[in-house]
C-alpha cells in the first residue's frame, strides 16, 4: 500500500490519464469510476471539469458534487487506477449508482489494487460526512463484488437497471463506528 498514491488528477499526469483512457478504448472496456473521461479527449479538459464537479458553483446542472481520484503507483508514477465519491444522491445514483464508482486499468487487473484503492478513499468518505456508504457492482462481477466485501460491503438487493439493461448488486460500507 505504501506504494501508491491517491491523488485528484492534476496536469502533472496528462500523460498518464490520456494512456489510461486509451487502455480502456483499445480493450473496449467500460471506464467506471471515470467520470467523463471516456468522452474526453484532452486530459486537461478531463482535469477541468474534475474541478468543476467539485464547487456548488461549477457543478453542471443534474449532477452531483464528485471528487475524482487516481491510483497511482509511486514506483513508476503510473495511473494504476481511478475512483470516484459521489458526495450525495441524485435518483439515478441512489437507486443504481451509488456513492463510489471505480476501475484499475485493464494490464494491472488481478493484484488486488481494486481492494487497496477503495480501502484508502474510506477516510475520505468519512470526511464528507458520509456514514453509510452504497456501492454498485454489475451482478456478474465476481472480481469487484470480492472487493466490496473486503472493504465491509454487506450485500443488500439486485436491482435491474434498465438504460444498460443490467442486474447490479447493491452493498452498503458501514463508515461509522455505531454501525460497524
Amino acid at each position: 500500500m505504501n506504494d501508491f498514491l491517491l491523488i485528484k488528477p492534476t496536469g502533472e499526469y496528462a500523460y498518464e490519464i490520456a494512456d489510461y483512457r486509451s487502455e480502456f478504448l483499445k480493450a473496449g472496456d467500460s471506464m467506471d469510476g471515470c467520470g467523463s473521461l471516456r468522452f474526453i479527449h484532452d486530459p486537461m479538459d478531463f482535469i477541468k471539469k474534475c474541478i468543476d464537479y467539485e464547487s456548488p458553483e461549477t457543478l453542471p446542472a443534474g449532477r452531483v458534487i464528485a471528487t475524482q481520484f487516481m491510483f497511482v503507483r509511486r514506483s513508476d508514477n503510473r495511473v494504476v487506477g481511478m475512483i470516484q465519491v459521489r458526495h450525495y444522491f441524485n435518483d439515478y445514483l441512489e437507486k443504481y449508482a451509488g456513492h463510489i464508482g471505480y476501475s484499475i486499468r485493464p494490464g494491472e487487473r488481478g493484484r488486488g489494487y481494486a481492494k487497496q484503492m477503495l480501502a484508502s478513499v474510506l477516510p475520505f468518505c468519512r470526511e464528507i460526512g458520509i456514514e453509510r456508504l452504497l456501492i454498485t457492482c454489475n451482478e456478474d462481477n465476481v472480481k469487484s463484488e470480492k472487493t466490496i466485501i473486503a472493504n465491509g460491503g454487506v450485500y443488500e438487493s439486485t436491482v435491474y437497471e434498465p438504460n444498460e439493461k443490467i442486474n447490479l448488486k447493491r452493498f452498503w460500507i458501514a463508515l461509522t463506528q455505531e454501525e460497524k
